[in-house]
């Protein structure tokens, strides 16, 4: 006659068994459970299973086993990392990670309990170590490329500050060359020339050191980029274009270009005033660069609660083989040097983050037009 197994081990393989045959329902029921956290609620159930039927399957295994290692002495397998990783890109927080490992745990607790099964003791023990492990090793994860994500955006924000700042100073550097070649000679005292002369040295080291700060800390990396925290509120965009292209008209004027404000007055758009400064400033400068006597024309319209806006030029075009990436980081023209091809990738940022879309027209020789998409005060409202 064949010996009982002890009570113990007769509890291990009925739970093993039982997660075997209802896997399909627990996994069911727990879906339903985690789908109340708000980062779950429209993941897909491929999505959101993840790795969680490998868990039960190695949970299986080891109550079977009739033992499993600690967290600390067992070799860690590669699916609670991943999970980890995956669940950031979901949009989880840290709380809803361990969240749904316990949600799990408890889903099976009680599936065990209306069958009858005694999960304490030993198969609670191996229990919470499966589990333990799987969310020590989520979590680590999680937090660890939350940090190398934290630190890519610090970087990538860096470099678009410094790359915007090469506007306002070359702009700033520009007036002074004026200033020095135009300013009558009875007008040059000797207090007069130590102030352009300090003048210019100042610029010539803030334009070094912003080159060196470029290059010490120019670290993007593909994907790293994160949504923007937008301020938002009404802006006219008249008012801000025109305090723009006041700024800026030491560069056309150097470039013999004239620049058109062309923007329907008290036209209102919802959004980052220093955002939408920064693309305006962008694309005008970028126009500049591309125009030498010529027209840049700078327009906006509203459709539907949609604004439209545009800066139009009459310079030398984009060639057809560039044409679909100038809005890439790092693309750069190879007829221009020192640029790092960022101020295009500020531009498609800026205005996906406040759900619109940038678009280009172009046809070498014949101007280009840069679009982009914003919301309306009516769309706000």
């Amino acid at each position: 006659m064949k010996a009982s197994l002890p009570p113990a081990n007769n509890n291990l393989l009925r739970l093993a068994e039982l997660i075997q045959r209802d896997s399909g329902r627990l996994l069911q029921i727990w879906r339903t459970e985690v789908r109340r956290l708000p980062a779950a609620r429209s993941l897909d159930v491929p999505t959101l299973n993840d790795h969680i039927p490998e868990l039960l399957a190695e949970l299986t295994a080891a109550l079977k086993a009739g033992h499993t290692e600690s967290v600390l002495d067992i070799e860690l397998a590669d699916g609670p990392k991943i999970h980890g990783a995956q669940r950031l890109r979901d949009g989880f927080d840290i709380v809803e990670v361990v969240a749904e490992y316990n949600i799990l745990k408890e889903t099976l607790h009680s599936i065990a309990d209306s069958e009858g099964i005694d999960v304490s003791g030993e198969p609670n023990r191996i229990i919470n170590r499966v589990f333990d492990r799987g969310v020590a090793m989520a979590v680590d994860t999680y937090a660890r490329q939350k940090a190398i994500e934290i630190q890519q955006r610090r970087e990538e924000h860096l470099s678009f500050v410094m790359h915007d700042l090469k506007t306002p100073l070359f702009a700033t550097y520009t007036a002074q060359s004026i200033l020095e070649n135009t300013l009558p000679q009875e007008a040059k005292s000797a207090r007069v020339k130590d102030m352009l002369s300090l003048m210019r040295r100042n610029l010539q080291r803030l334009d070094g050191l912003l080159k060196t700060a470029a290059q010490q800390h120019f670290n993007l990396t593909a994907g790293a980029t994160e949504e923007l925290r937008l301020n938002r509120r009404e802006i006219d965009i008249w008012v801000l274009v025109e305090g723009l292209v006041s700024d800026i008209r030491p560069l056309s004027e150097k470039a013999n270009t004239r620049i058109t404000n062309e923007i329907p007055p008290d036209l209102i758009v919802f959004a980052d005033a220093v955002l939408l400064t920064q693309v305006f400033q962008n694309l005008i400068s970028n126009a500049i660069e591309y125009t030498t006597n010529g027209e840049i024309a700078i327009g906006a319209e509203e459709i539907d609660g949609v604004v439209r806006c545009w800066v139009k030029d009459t310079g030398v075009g984009i060639a057809p083989d560039r044409l679909g990436k100038v809005f890439e980081k790092l693309e750069t023209d190879s007829k221009k040097k020192g640029g790092m091809g960022l101020g295009l990738a500020i531009v498609k940022q800026v205005v996906e983050a406040h759900g619109g879309e940038a678009t280009v027209e172009s046809k070498l020789g014949g101007g280009s037009r840069f679009s982009f998409t914003l919301p309306g005060h009516r769309q706000h409202g």
